[in-house]
This record gives C-alpha cells, structure tokens and sequence, in this order.
C-alpha cells in the first residue's frame, strides 16, 4: 500500500526541539517529487511549513525560517523536519504531502 508515514510529534516546552520524520512506504522514487511538510493549528487555515526538491534545494514558511529545517534521506527513503526553538504558535498537526498523497498528521503541542 502506498501512504506517507509521519512520525516524532509530542508535547514539548517553549524553546524546545522535534524532529519529524516521514516515510514513504510502497514509494520507490519516492524523493522523485518534491515533498513538503503542512500543518494546521485549530480553527486555521493548513499553511505549508517546508519543502525539498529532489535536488535538495529547501524552502520554508516566514514563520519557521531559521528554526526549522528540511533534509532528505534517499536511502531511508524518508523526509525529517528538524523543529528548534519551538514557540507556542507552532503547535499544530503536521502533515507530509508528496503531489497528491498525504499523510495521516502527527501532532506537535508547545506547552511549558
């Protein structure tokens, strides 16, 4: 079956740090496409979060840049999104999406 897998949410403190992972299970070119990390906070719109090129070349939301960051492992045939100084406003479900597929979402609280 072909499906994105997320993983590494949690509760963490203001300041703190998440590393996300998504894999791509059934996907053999599964870095072929860009793949981008959403997420959507409670009564808000799903904004994007970042994205990786199979290049490798990296974008990211105004709001995370500088704090996250996106890297790529095509053996593992997975994604990370490295989440540091984590703010309250970060909190949200994170979602991996590949062209049209997407994850289930993993959850990520910033809470002290």
């Amino acid at each position: 079956q072909v499906q994105l897998v997320e993983s590494g949410g949690g509760v963490v403190q203001p300041g703190g740090s998440l590393r996300l992972s998504c894999t791509g299970s059934g996907l053999v070119f599964f870095r072929m496409n860009t793949i981008n990390w959403y997420r959507q906070a409670p009564g808000k719109q799903r904004e994007l979060v970042a994205g990786i090129t199979p290049a490798d070349h990296t974008n990211y939301g105004d709001s995370v840049q500088g704090r996250f960051t996106i890297s790529g492992d095509n053996a593992k045939n997975t994604v990370y999104l490295q989440m540091n100084s984590l703010k309250q406003a970060d909190t949200a479900v994170y979602y991996c999406n590949r062209r049209d597929l997407w994850g289930q979402g993993t959850q990520v609280t910033v809470s002290s």
